[in-house]
Order: structure tokens, then C-alpha cells, then sequence
């Protein structure tokens, strides 16, 4: 399994539009990619505009194909003027 994390900090007048477009975005992913298990969308409970994806694909493979699909390419376009810091890393499942 390859697994992405994402951390986003984001402008505080954009956080309710921030995670609503991000709910879709992982709910898309969910429905639409058979390569995607898990989307988890996670907000820090000491600062709401700090966000926390956890994306499991079944290989780097699904997870480039993802970042091929409309909507993510939609959401991308929407979140990216609200962004203040984002910052990606790649695992891979150990089990």
C-alpha cells in the first residue's frame, strides 16, 4: 500500500470552504478510484485552519491516477488561493 499524507495550513476566512471542498474531494476519491482505500480529512484540535489528510492508495500507481481525475484537478484549482503552507509525504505500508 502507498500512503500520502498531506499537511495544509490554511487562511482563516477560508477554512469552512477549505473543508467542505476537501470532504468532497476525499468522498470523490473514495467512490470514483477503485485504487484509493482510505481519504481521512483531519482538522488540529488546537488550530482549525491546520489540516491532515491520510490517503492509503494500492500503489503509486493509483495514487498518480488520482491526481489525473477531474475532481481532484476541480478542488486543486478551488483550495489553491486559500493555501498559506501545504506539504506532502509519501510512506509506504509496512505489514
Amino acid at each position: 500500500m502507498y500512503v500520502v499524507t498531506v499537511n495544509f495550513q490554511i487562511k482563516s476566512e477560508h477554512v469552512a470552504e477549505f473543508r467542505e471542498a476537501m470532504l468532497v474531494n476525499a468522498r470523490s476519491s473514495i467512490e470514483k478510484e477503485p485504487g484509493c482505500r482510505r481519504f481521512d480529512v483531519t482538522v488540529d484540535e488546537s488550530d482549525p485552519a491546520h489540516f491532515f489528510l491520510f490517503e492509503v492508495y494500492d500503489d503509486e500507481a493509483a495514487f498518480q491516477k488520482h491526481m489525473t481525475m477531474d475532481h481532484f484537478a476541480t478542488v486543486n484549482r478551488v483550495i489553491e488561493p486559500w493555501i498559506l503552507d501545504k506539504t506532502f509525504k509519501m510512506f509506504h505500508m509496512v505489514n
